[in-house]
């Protein structure tokens, strides 16, 4: 399995409207075209944030712990639509309520990404996609040891420790 390159992104500017469209590929060559992403931190009941495992075939952070849902809004989609079809393709969960942290520019050096952030609480047991390569819920102390060791993508570690913790009371 791969990504597809030739999937259809919008370009957006860094507000977030949609200015232009490019393929995946475009996207991730280094062309650093502003995209916009969407990405869910699930939590249970207790607290813990339910996280994926990137699988080894992905051409971003093969590998790596990453948010519960991260995926691309396509050309064409709102960023809720987006959203839901997301949720529903990776982690197999209908119906959440969504909350909006915030939306924000990352920077990599392969590209740019416009981020935007959500959060949610179920009970249900995600059960991920083979889009996934697994995932499973961790405790706050788990995240808090393992940041910094590798074991995270970049990304969840600065977007859970400037965003989710601070707005979650987490």
């Amino acid at each position: 399995m791969k990504d597809n390159s030739a999937e259809i992104f919008p370009i957006v500017d860094e507000q977030g409207n949609t200015i232009g469209r490019a393929t995946r590929g475009e996207c991730h060559s280094g062309s650093r075209l502003l995209h916009p992403v969407v990405h869910l931190h699930l939590f249970n009941s207790r607290g813990e944030l339910y996280l994926q495992r990137r699988p080894d075939w992905k051409d971003i952070q093969p590998g790596k712990w990453d948010t519960a849902v991260g995926g691309h809004v396509d050309y064409g989609e709102t960023v809720a639509q987006a959203l839901q079809r997301e949720v529903r393709e990776e982690i197999g969960l209908e119906g959440l309520k969504f909350r909006h942290l915030k939306s924000y520019v990352f920077e990599s050096r392969v590209e740019r990404e416009y981020v935007n952030v959500f959060t949610a609480v179920s009970d249900t047991e995600p059960r991920p996609s083979d889009e996934l390569d697994g995932g499973r819920f961790w405790s706050k102390s788990e995240i808090a040891a393992a940041i910094g060791t590798g074991v995270f993508t970049p990304n969840f570690e600065s977007e859970y420790e400037n965003v989710v913790r601070p707005l979650t009371n987490e």
